[in-house]
């Protein structure tokens, strides 16, 4: 028991992969450096290495960089344990720390650091001197492959001071936990996902890409239609249904058997998932993540409307260049005309509801905010076609009721609900009237809809 505890705390402990591999970099040092002494300086022409001044600026510069990234290293690693802890749960410490990656980083630096510094001890002379040829290669690769883990490093670090990142660092941790520790499902236990008319996802994540064509194209050889059943974007956990596999529409079963069976890993791996959503795909993304900062930007303590505005004004946008546009249905069929494949797409509702309902939820004590959706809303009514009139009549009147059980007096109420598309700056009721000339107004004033 003594024993495990201390190979526990070796294992999650920061320190001993940075040692092990210092120590490693004082073994490679001295022993290229016996090498280059054993062959007389000759396993490398001079050449390759310049002159013992060169070699020696070089390697200087190289010992200060090392040491620098190292220095950098374990300030990245600070901050992203502080900011876990700050924001997240003092409980993802122990993940951050034991991360073996970072502790590769620091130890190939502080290595890097040592063999450049044993091998300026190893030249001779100045420029008619020795160079051990060897040892300078070695520290150049080591320069090179410092600088290489050092992108990965940012990018693994910027991933990391992510909430997605985080989760994902523990639940791919607890999941490889979970498969190794428990026997694996039998088919009984396993349930109706493993019935045949289903293809299970091979992994978790959320799906990222589809290739539809590919799809239509088994399915056809297969005589059969998919379904698609997550929407693009969701979350698949591992093991769920990812098709649901139908009979060709109108066959028969004196059709007699398809071309080929349908192979279910072949046609999941169509289906790329990852560890976050993406736009590759997936345009409502882009409205949610907008969506995120609008609603973040006006809740308690940041209060920044314009911020919330900024977002609303892609969001009109966006909505704007939807309106007018055909949706995908959704279905996919092969060069006969057959439904091959079938997947669920976001309507115009849904388009609707995901831009505006969360912030009109959280804004209705805004005034930027609720005039600046009025204004949306009542621009998007002018260019949606009539069957696209319903959901934008649902928000305003949704977005009525809210501001009227904020505000008890009429005159706030009316103010609120005033289109403005800069929130309080450009309504009807603080611009003066354009008149045309003649006298006559320049356009209609607008009110607010009650």
């Amino acid at each position: 028991m003594h024993l495990d505890r201390v190979v526990h705390g070796l294992r999650t402990s920061l320190w001993v992969v940075p040692l092990l591999c210092v120590l490693a970099g004082v073994a490679v040092g001295l022993g290229t450096l016996w090498l280059d002494v054993r062959s007389g300086y000759s396993l490398v022409p001079q050449t390759w290495t310049g002159s013992p001044t060169d070699a020696q600026t070089t390697l200087s510069l190289f010992a200060t960089v090392a040491a620098s990234l190292t220095t950098l290293v374990l300030t990245v690693t600070l901050v992203v344990v502080q900011l876990a802890m700050g924001q997240f749960s003092p409980r993802i410490v122990a993940a951050l720390l034991s991360d073996r990656f970072s502790q590769l980083a620091i130890g190939l630096f502080a290595a890097t650091f040592v063999v450049a510094v044993l091998t300026i001890r190893g030249i001779r002379g100045s420029d008619t001197g020795s160079v051990p040829g060897l040892s300078v290669l070695v520290a150049h690769a080591l320069m090179v492959a410092s600088l290489v883990v050092l992108i990965l490093f940012v990018h693994r670090s910027g991933q990391s001071m992510r909430a997605s990142g985080l989760i994902d660092l523990v639940g791919d941790r607890t999941r490889d936990l979970v498969m190794s520790s428990f026997p694996p499902p039998t088919r009984a236990s396993a349930g109706a996902d493993l019935d045949v008319g289903l293809v299970a996802a091979s992994e978790p994540g959320n799906i990222v890409r589809v290739d539809r064509a590919g799809l239509v194209a088994a399915a056809r050889h297969a005589r059969c239609v998919l379904e698609l059943v997550p929407v693009v974007g969701d979350f698949v956990p591992g093991g769920a249904p990812l098709f649901r596999v139908h009979d060709e529409p109108g066959r028969a079963a004196t059709d007699g058997p398809p071309t080929s069976p349908l192979p279910p890993r072949e046609v999941s791996r169509m289906v790329v998932v990852g560890p976050e959503r993406v736009h590759s795909e997936d345009a409502s993304y882009g409205l949610r993540k907008l969506v995120d900062i609008a609603e973040r930007s006006i809740a308690q303590p940041f209060s920044d409307p314009t911020t919330t505005l900024q977002a609303l004004h892609r969001l009109h946008d966006l909505l704007r260049q939807v309106a007018v546009r055909p949706l995908a249905s959704g279905v996919h069929r092969d060069e006969d005309g057959v439904v091959r494949l079938v997947e669920r797409t976001l309507s115009w509702d849904g388009y609707v509801r995901l831009a505006f309902d969360e912030i009109r939820l959280a804004g209705a004590s805004s005034p930027q905010v609720t005039r600046r959706l009025c204004a949306a809303l009542q621009d998007l009514r002018r260019v949606a076609p009539p069957e696209r009139q319903a959901p934008l009549e649902r928000q305003l009147r949704l977005l009525t009721a809210a501001v009227r059980r904020v505000y008890d007096d009429e005159e706030d109420v009316v103010a609120a609900l005033t289109p403005d598309n800069e929130g309080i700056g450009s309504g009807a009721d603080v611009t003066t009237a354009v008149v045309l000339e003649g006298g006559s107004p320049g356009g209609p004033r607008t009110t607010p809809d009650r």
